[in-house]
């Protein structure tokens, strides 16, 4: 009978760390009792930005972006740098990074009514969420618990977010890292349909792909002159639309561009040199996107429960920027 209830023991432990892992630690509604109103105060703080300036989701869902894929959805990526320490802010891809002030206001908003209850993690996670359904995008469910992490350093980022440049291959193997298959990586490439790109990003796919200043034979040559004119060799200040002529509609449009080899940065063609891939961007593109809201929401689901802290983990931080 002991040894029985030892095994019992052991197996019960086991299953929760299984499930801490895959992020079942954390449920809808997390807050019901605790803070009931923290979903819709962070709701309209996310609504007063995106009123003034449609653009905030984009940049919201990259950043959200870019804190899943490093340590995991912990709210890493909000931390300042400090006299010892440089954080993912730090890091080259997260210098652009817009929207640090939306979070503030939220997180500052919900302290007023519940302090020290709700995470950053919770409220970038629900911002890039609400942000999203705002410009008419996909709604998913985003279950809360998550613990703020207390740790964020430059290094990081730079081995954890795939790049601009990575081929298929490198794309493939950097989502499987964080538990997402080729069909999530398709799927969640297509929030490129908003928002804006830096010059710098694939510029040398215009001037000098291989060294010898040439253009990148795998985009379209009738688009070169149009990005041409757009950006300059060694631009660094100027931004591209990414999806031109609905950069602030969630659609499925992007897809139709990264078809005609439109897409622009190196990884959007990418896509193009995967069979499985290449299937889901045709799938997309000839239909007007029959299935991307749906399966968009799914791989999201999936991408926001990466190597989440919860119970006991972590900590709920009492501004976004700074440890406790």
């Amino acid at each position: 009978m002991v040894s029985t209830l030892k095994y019992l023991s052991v197996l019960v432990l086991v299953f929760l760390v299984v499930d801490a892992a895959n992020g079942q630690g954390l449920k809808l509604g997390f807050y019901a009792k605790s803070c009931p109103k923290a979903e819709s105060i962070i709701h309209k703080t996310v609504a007063s930005y995106v009123s003034y300036n449609p653009t905030f989701p984009a940049a919201l869902l990259r950043m959200h972006f870019h804190d899943c894929f490093v340590r995991g959805c912990d709210g890493s990526v909000l931390l300042n740098s400090t006299s010892t320490n440089q954080t993912e802010k730090a890091a080259i891809p997260n210098l652009s990074l817009r929207g640090f002030s939306i979070i503030d206001a939220a997180k500052a908003a919900v302290e007023k009514v519940c302090p020290g209850v709700v995470s950053c993690a919770d409220i970038l996670a629900l911002s890039a969420r609400d942000s999203v359904a705002m410009i008419k995008g996909p709604w998913w469910n985003v279950p809360t618990g998550r613990r703020d992490g207390r740790v964020s350093t430059i290094g990081d980022a730079f081995i954890h977010l795939p790049p601009p440049f990575f081929n298929v291959t490198q794309l493939k193997a950097s989502f499987a890292s964080k538990g997402l298959n080729a069909k999530d990586l398709a799927v969640l490439s297509g929030g490129h349909t908003i928002g804006i790109a830096n010059c710098a990003g694939f510029s040398q796919r215009l001037y000098n792909f291989t060294g010898k200043g040439d253009t990148d034979p795998t985009l379209d040559s009738e688009y070169v002159p149009r990005l041409k004119s757009k950006c300059k060799p060694n631009d660094f200040v100027t931004n591209a639309e990414m999806d031109p002529g609905s950069f602030k509609t969630f659609d499925s449009s992007y897809y139709k561009l990264v078809a005609k080899r439109r897409g622009l940065f190196t990884s959007d063609a990418a896509l193009l040199n995967d069979p499985e891939t290449k299937a889901y961007v045709r799938s997309q593109a000839s239909n007007n996107g029959p299935t991307f809201f749906k399966d968009f929401a799914v791989s999201m689901e999936k991408m926001n429960t990466i190597e989440v802290l919860t119970g006991n983990a972590g900590e709920i931080r009492k501004h976004c920027a700074f440890i406790n």
